[in-house]
């Protein structure tokens, strides 16, 4: 790992994953542009039907691969047991002034997934509660990002921007399919299937990514949240 590393966009999800799913477009947009990019997983997806949390380790691995970024960490906080603690709060507060991300992204608050909804109660929290000089992390000083952009799962949000991910999708899918114990996979018969393990996800996450695609314009997209408005210019206007 190196020293002193200042990341441009630092992506956080709560389980192994759930980045790829959601996000890794814009991740890979990042990366294509020279940026520097980090994820970090909250658990280790122990609660999972399929597959074991040494097996989500390796594939883990193989998809950070794929997609080129920086950084990646884990947490290690209990699969279905995130809190919004005061001790959470401040392993998140550490990561954010390690790494100093111009901008976080996080999962949306609206979700079936109740490691989600504190994930993003938490993140918010933590992103602020970073700028703060009074709170201390060792030799990390304070810092607080930009911005925060939320992305989706399973329901929908109110879209503030929506990013071309149209020539790295295909490298966005690949990513996700690193996860060979959880998605579709059908040289995997051992294991009981689930919704995601199924042929129907995958086409759903395709489904989404042209969805939203077609709103702006382009063949696959990624939807964004910010609570906060943009500043633009004139020339940025235009060029919408």
């Amino acid at each position: 790992m190196k020293k002193n590393l200042k990341l441009d966009a630092l992506f956080i999800g709560a389980h192994p994953d759930d980045i790829e799913i959601t996000s890794s477009g814009t991740l890979l947009k990042f990366v294509q542009a020279g940026k520097k990019t980090g994820i970090l997983d909250l658990t280790r997806g122990e609660l999972s039907t399929r597959g074991t949390p040494e097996s989500r380790i390796t594939e883990t691995q193989n998809a950070s691969k794929i997609l080129g970024i920086s950084v990646r960490e884990n947490l290690g906080l209990p699969d279905g047991n995130i809190e919004n603690t005061y001790e959470n709060r401040l392993k998140i507060i550490e990561i954010i002034r390690k790494y100093k991300p111009s901008i976080i992204f996080a999962p949306f608050s609206n979700d079936r997934h109740p490691d989600h909804i504190y994930t993003s109660e938490i993140v918010r929290d933590a992103v602020f509660y970073s700028g703060l000089t009074k709170i201390t992390t060792g030799k990390f000083q304070a810092f607080r990002p930009k911005r925060i952009f939320y992305f989706r799962h399973a329901y929908d949000l109110p879209v503030s921007a929506i990013v071309d991910i149209t020539d790295v999708f295909e490298k966005k899918m690949k990513s996700i399919l690193a996860y060979k114990s959880q998605f579709f996979n059908p040289k995997n018969k051992s294991e009981p299937e689930t919704y995601i393990s199924s042929r129907l996800f995958i086409k759903d996450i395709e489904t989404r990514a042209r969805f939203y695609g077609f709103k702006v314009g382009v063949e696959f997209g990624e939807p964004f949240y910010s609570e906060e408005p943009f500043k633009a210019s004139i020339n940025e206007l235009l060029k919408i």
